[in-house]
């Protein structure tokens, strides 16, 4: 049977606590690599890799490589190298979506400007691959590198899908999938791979990383219309500023009379969007109950990610990932 499971809305503060030795070896390497002599870079990289994130990705590598049985060490500098891709992923997003605010503090670009941000990220991006090369695997090398071409083609789809209306749901699917599923399942199953798991195993974990990666940006669309920008870290709406077209929108649309309609089309065929825009696309939302929905295909996500993990023997740090299923689900709400 699996351990009782505890109140599950810290389940993240439990992951990392039960991972906090291995989290500080991590952090270590993140410190060490982002040094440079130039000394805007480690600066900047500090800004945002200090800036107080979850860190769920990299204890993703390192509670999945506890999971795989690992013994060895190559674990540490694989979640550092899933951390610096992620940071450098978003120092380039928010030069692309021009949000003044990352985590609760100023977006890097809006500190040392779009170019020293693009030129950052680069560093990490570079620094990542060093990583990777370490660990002298080259399936590691195949499947991050991967994960980091698909992100971008990932952003540049959504780039592409701005103010789409007829942007269908499988549509948007594939995007979130590439942009922010694809580093949660990379950052998972590369433990398989350095544990030399099967590959049964090892696609289980790809499966798990990837359904709890689909979650997690469902939610953060949610978040957009219904959360707290206090909680958030971020200006609630941006993406509705930004003319992103996410599930909740989708769901409204859907749902939509003939005036509603209307307002969609002429709101996202506007340069810019107002906070009276914003109000409105708020009340429809709320109206057609279209957090709800998404909230409740995201469960759908994390109950797959939960079953993937079913080919695992029970124990503390398999109920501690599924656990993370329920939180990413339920953060600040």
């Amino acid at each position: 049977m699996e351990p009782k499971r505890q109140t599950k809305t810290n389940a993240a503060e439990r992951l990392e606590t039960a991972f906090a030795n291995e989290l500080a070896q991590v952090n270590v390497i993140i410190v060490e690599r982002m040094q440079s002599p130039v000394g805007m870079i480690p600066d900047l990289a500090s800004h945002l890799v200090r800036a107080g994130g979850k860190r769920l990705r990299p204890l993703i590598t390192l509670a999945t490589a506890d999971l795989a049985g690992y013994e060895g060490d190559a674990h540490y500098k694989l979640a550092a190298t899933v951390e610096f891709i992620h940071s450098a992923t978003l120092l380039h997003d928010d030069i692309v979506d021009g949000s003044p605010m990352r985590r609760g503090k100023p977006a890097a670009n809006t500190v040392w400007g779009n170019s020293a941000s693009v030129l950052v990220g680069d560093f990490l991006f570079a620094r990542a691959f060093s990583l990777m090369v370490e660990t002298e695997r080259l399936r590691v090398l195949d499947i991050l590198a991967g994960a980091s071409s698909i992100i971008a083609e990932g952003e540049v789809r959504q780039l592409a899908a701005i103010a789409n209306l007829n942007m269908s749901e499988a549509e948007y699917m594939q995007i979130i999938e590439a942009k922010t599923a694809e580093l949660f399942a990379s950052a998972a199953r590369v433990s398989a791979v350095i544990a030399d798991l099967p590959q049964e195993q090892e696609l289980a974990l790809d499966r798990y990383g990837r359904e709890l990666g689909l979650a997690f940006q469902l939610v953060d669309d949610a978040l957009d219309y219904a959360g707290s920008a206090a909680k958030l870290g971020k200006a609630v709406g941006d993406d509705f500023r930004e003319g992103k077209i996410t599930m909740p929108v989708a769901k409204a649309m859907q749902a939509a009379n003939t005036d509603e309609q209307k307002f969609w089309k002429e709101t996202f065929s506007k340069p810019t969007r107002t906070d009276t825009d914003l109000n409105e696309a708020m009340r429809l939302i709320t109206k057609h109950d279209a957090v709800r929905t998404t909230l409740d295909q995201a469960r759908v996500h994390t109950a797959n990610a939960k079953t993937a993990l079913q080919i695992f023997a029970p124990g503390k740090t398999r109920t501690l990932l599924c656990d993370v299923c329920d939180f990413v689900v339920e953060r600040s709400f």
